[in-house]
């Protein structure tokens, strides 16, 4: 009798019904997804009790493609929406996973305040630095410079410093990888997964179909080789100076790893000081990672 072929580890998180995907051949969203569902199995946890929430845009695709309790939102309201989902059922370990026009342009505000609130999400965020499904227009994460269909001269817009305005807001972990660093991207994930609060993984990806091809920048794996000798890995850096440029070097790592505490413990300590009872912090078993 036959040995059965081996199964890749990450088939059982994925609706493997719905192959092949929608996204252009050089697109790094598949690579993240497979670097997400790496640190899911590796962690351990039932998949009963996570839930992956996304926007509108080619990264608001995943949640259609695990095999999880996924949730595709309306246009920039991920957040918003995973914020009620956590606090309506707290053993949920809930996940948001879209991109950064979704997360932080029209979704922008629900993204400040969630870290500010330090609600209880691991939020990803896959940056390919222009508003790809819709036809490759200006982002708040364009570099200066950079060409898009709304910016034909260059971007003359100074963009987000996703890394910095996470930790500013608040966040207890921060991180920035590529889709070349696959195994820093997935023990990335696996420890924000593990943190208590509002936990933040930019992961850069290439757009060859939009970004790198109006910006003469080559195909995905141009990217990839840039990605790999242009990063430089430093944790612990100086969120301010962590800007992307359109060329040249860039910081990647883990810049943030602190403890504060979460709006829902700030809450329950509230009511019990209020009603006179004492104070147990609440833990379900979604956060025993």
């Amino acid at each position: 009798m036959s040995e059965p072929e081996p199964r890749n580890p990450v088939e059982p998180l994925l609706r493997t019904d719905r192959m092949p995907h929608i996204w252009c051949p050089g697109c790094g969203i598949g690579t993240s997804v497979n670097c997400f569902a790496r640190a899911v199995e590796r962690i351990g946890i039932d998949l009963k009790k996570l839930a992956i929430v996304s926007g509108i845009g080619c990264t608001g695709r995943v949640a259609g493609y695990l095999n999880l309790d996924s949730f595709h939102t309306t246009h920039g309201r991920a957040i918003p929406f995973a914020t009620g989902l956590k606090l309506a059922n707290p053993e949920l370990k809930v996940v948001v996973y879209s991109g950064d026009g979704d997360l932080i342009a029209i979704g922008g505000n629900h993204f400040i305040h969630a870290a500010r609130r330090n609600m209880d999400l691991t939020v990803i965020c896959v940056n390919n630095f222009n508003y790809a499904m819709t036809g490759g227009q200006v982002a708040p994460t364009t570099p200066l410079g950079a060409v898009a269909t709304t910016t034909p001269y260059g971007n003359f817009e100074p963009p987000f410093n996703l890394a910095h305005l996470a930790e500013s807001s608040g966040a207890v972990y921060v991180a920035r990888w590529t889709t070349y660093h696959v195994r820093q991207a997935t023990k990335a994930i696996t420890e924000a997964l593990g943190k208590h609060g509002f936990s933040f993984v930019e992961i850069l990806a290439p757009c060859p179909t939009l970004y790198q091809r109006r910006n003469r920048l080559g195909d995905g794996l141009a990217t990839m080789k840039y990605f790999k000798e242009s990063a430089i890995t430093k944790h612990r850096a100086d969120t301010h100076t962590l800007e992307v440029g359109l060329k040249g070097p860039f910081v990647v790592g883990t810049f943030v790893d602190r403890e504060r505490p979460r709006w829902r413990e700030q809450y329950d300590r509230q009511m019990h000081e209020r009603l006179g009872e004492r104070f147990v912090p609440y833990q379900t078993p979604a956060e025993g990672l």
